[in-house]
């Protein structure tokens, strides 16, 4: 499987596109399988009671199903979530960074599936599993003669 971008081509392409999130996250691992991204939690990740908001928790999934998608098909910047549903299961533990682990289902030229766990650094079992949906523009095509 041949993969389009590398950890420091999608960290780049997310400091080039995304400044004001690029610091909240770091690419860990991408090949074949996925992409694992961390969540840097700061207090600002934090809602009352100490834990991680739910908010936070999509955009690690949601960032990391991007990334995994932008790994596979190049630095695509329209690529968009068409749908994505998020199921919490346990509360993060406190002060721990969040790995989400993106899997691509399938990967055609319109539409990308995939799902993420995200766990809580040091956890055994993930603190919420999302399925995702992007839409991917079509490729300019050269202008006719």
């Amino acid at each position: 499987m041949q993969m389009a971008m590398d950890a420091a081509g999608l960290t780049g392409f997310l400091a080039r596109e995304f400044g004001q999130v690029a610091m909240d996250f770091a690419v860990e691992r991408v090949g074949p399988e996925g992409l694992v991204l961390r969540l840097k939690v700061a207090d600002r990740h934090l809602r009352p009671g100490g834990t991680v908001s739910g908010p936070s928790i999509f955009a690690l999934a949601d960032v990391a199903m991007y990334l995994a998608i932008l790994a596979r098909i190049g630095p695509v910047a329209l690529a968009v979530t068409t749908s994505c549903a998020v199921d919490f299961m346990r509360k993060p533990a406190a002060g721990r960074d969040l790995l989400g682990e993106a899997r691509l289902l399938k990967l055609g030229r319109s539409l990308a599936v995939g799902d993420v766990l995200v766990f809580s650094d040091g956890m055994p079992e993930p603190v919420a599993r999302a399925s995702l949906t992007y839409a991917i523009p079509p490729k300019p095509q050269p202008p006719k003669p």
